[in-house]
């Protein structure tokens, strides 16, 4: 047979006391929680550092005539185009010429080794920032054999062999060089580089001799 006793004080709390201590005991916990996380939230945002602005080797050995590949520099795509001998003409024809704002890349968009009719190192090789300079979209590449309309100035169409900017139709051709008309005011930027092998692009170093600060540009 169990006979009740009266609760002892260590058993028997006062219930508004109890609730004082859970709360204060909850409120331990958390505190401690939230200071564990900060360093660990923190952990996770990107930090300044060297290596975001390293330069940064892409391989375009296995890159065929008329192919794109795009990267990523210093947090910006980057269009690496290996051109086409047909490209390369048609870069060069005064008809192309007549229908874009700036064909002579008059503006500050391009460090001055790329001050040519192919916006670039090499002929054979296109290295743009694949931003359009209107709103910051990022054009869409049509080789010349996948295009469905003539390069002009005015419509919606895709110039054969160029870029499309699926916002609002800014054009460019395969110099990035923006045709009259568009919305986009200037030629796509080209980032500084050089190549230290025949088949490697380096982004973000220039050519020996050379000096481009990319911060310089008109627009991007």
């Amino acid at each position: 047979m169990t006979s009740e006793t009266p609760e002892s004080p260590s058993t028997g709390q006062d219930p508004q006391r109890r609730d004082f201590l859970g709360m204060v005991t909850t409120a331990g916990v958390v505190t401690g929680a939230a200071a564990c996380a900060i360093p660990f939230l923190q952990s996770l945002t990107p930090q300044e550092s060297a290596s975001a602005h390293a330069p940064v080797d892409v391989d375009v050995s296995k890159l065929a005539p008329g192919q794109q590949t795009t990267v990523v520099w210093q947090g910006k795509p980057v269009f690496i185009l290996r051109r086409t001998p047909q490209d390369m003409a048609k870069l060069q024809d005064a008809s192309l010429a007549n229908a874009l704002r700036d064909p002579n890349s008059k503006d500050h968009q391009q460090p001055a080794y790329a001050e040519n009719w192919h916006r670039s190192l090499t002929p054979e090789y296109g290295v743009y920032v694949g931003v359009c300079t209107h709103l910051g979209c990022v054009p869409s590449y049509a080789p010349a054999a996948a295009a469905s309309a003539p390069a002009t100035a005015e419509g919606t169409a895709t110039p054969p062999g160029g870029y499309a900017c699926p916002c609002h139709g800014s054009k460019f051709d395969l110099a990035g060089r923006v045709f009259k008309g568009a919305p986009a005011p200037y030629n796509l930027p080209v980032p500084p580089y050089f190549m230290p092998t025949p088949t490697t692009i380096r982004l973000g170093e220039n050519p020996k001799g050379q000096d481009f600060d990319f911060s310089t540009i008109v627009q991007i």
